[in-house]
């Protein structure tokens, strides 16, 4: 059984859905490999790293040709897809909210697909959760590229010539990136509040050293889905939720928005109001720029200035890191195709009543089968 890892073509995607670590332990498991030239550059793995453990290293056509499992980090476009080998298994990001039109293009192909964004956090799949993984590296980094833009020192100094205050960041959502952004603050020196709509939330950012700011009512009490996610809020409680977060983002010298509801747009936190109210100089880092944005001003992949005030949107974070993203990333991606391949017969094994693959496949056999994106004339 071959395994296809083709290089990312999406501008400015530089992670790798493979490293020659999880190469070599698919090998262990019988499969063959073909990585595409060049796969692994933007992560710093070289051709050569992938040939020494025993890939195939080649063009994209030969890596695809009689490929039964295609991986990849984010989706395909369309004439990607159409290149794929029909009736292959693809892993990768798919997100299907942003453009349901490709699972059409699987379709066509009879590809078996499946959206690792997808997968349920069960304890189980805790190996493979890349919203996880990659949160975890996103956080850390947004800190890093606040820090940049920040003109002033993060910690405390106490100097013969005086003392510099430190900084303070608040950071908005406390899910895997928030709590990662709040341990980075506070690993800087930094003094750290945060915010976040699920009550459960609080112990963890006080146990990082974060003073938590939030409405505490009843509606806060059941704002988490039984999946772990954030549920979106009424507008009653938005709203003293904004009033709370005015008075606070006022003092603040850097503020890092991480909140997403998954397929919907990002939900406004920061008002132009609120941006006007920061001092000079202060900093907002938009995590969700790619989603809409948590604040009203913020502009995918730019950074604006408005009264003084910074505010970058970037886009993909875990690709400014790239080597340690492609490392978690291509582990998770491990754990999730190692089921799917038959120990004794080392061949293709698809167990669709399994919670986990039932849970992320998208289409199969021509036929799109995940419940929340059947096309509404079949929709029950």
């Amino acid at each position: 059984m071959k395994i296809a890892v083709l290089k990312e073509t999406r501008a400015g995607e530089r992670r790798v859905a493979a490293t020659p670590d999880s190469v070599k332990k698919f090998l262990a498991l019988g499969a063959t490999v073909a990585v595409e030239r060049g796969a692994g550059e933007g992560a710093s793995l070289a051709d050569s790293a992938y040939e020494a453990v025993g890939a195939q290293v080649a063009d994209r056509a030969s890596a695809l040709s009689g490929a039964a499992i295609v991986l990849k980090v984010a989706r395909p476009s369309m004439e990607e897809t159409a290149s794929l080998p029909e009736g292959a298994v693809l892993v990768a990001m798919l997100n299907p909210h942003a453009e349901p039109a490709l699972l059409v293009s699987y379709n066509s192909r009879k590809l078996t697909s499946f959206a690792l964004e997808l997968v349920p956090r069960i304890t189980r799949a805790q190996v493979m959760d890349v919203l996880s993984s990659q949160s975890n590296l996103a956080g850390y980094r947004a800190v890093i590229e606040a820090a940049h833009l920040y003109g002033k020192a993060f910690p405390m100094m106490m100097t013969a010539a005086g003392t510099v205050p430190p900084a303070k960041v608040m950071v908005m959502g406390a899910g895997v990136a928030g709590l990662q952004a709040i341990a980075t603050a506070k690993r800087l020196g930094a003094v750290v509040s945060a915010t976040d709509v699920r009550l459960a939330a609080k112990e963890q950012v006080e146990s990082l050293g974060g003073k938590f700011v939030m409405v505490d009512d009843e509606e806060a009490k059941q704002a988490e889905t039984s999946g772990g996610y954030a549920k979106e809020m009424s507008e009653a409680y938005k709203a003293k939720q904004a009033e709370l977060i005015a008075q606070t983002i006022k003092t603040q010298d850097m503020v890092i928005t991480t909140a997403l509801i998954p397929g919907r747009k990002a939900p406004v936190l920061v008002t132009e109001a609120m941006v006007a109210s920061m001092k000079p100089g202060s900093v907002i880092v938009d995590m969700a720029a790619e989603a809409g944005g948590n604040c009203t001003l913020t502009k995918a992949g730019e950074m604006v200035m408005v009264n003084g005030v910074t505010i970058y949107g970037p886009v993909n974070l875990p690709s400014h890191i790239a080597a340690d993203s492609s490392a978690l990333f291509a582990r998770n991606v491990l754990a999730f195709v190692t089921p799917l391949i038959d120990k004794e017969t080392k061949t293709l094994k698809i167990d669709l009543a399994d919670e986990i693959l039932k849970a992320s496949c998208l289409t199969r056999e021509g036929a799109t089968i995940h419940p929340q994106f059947l096309p509404k004339e079949n929709a029950a």
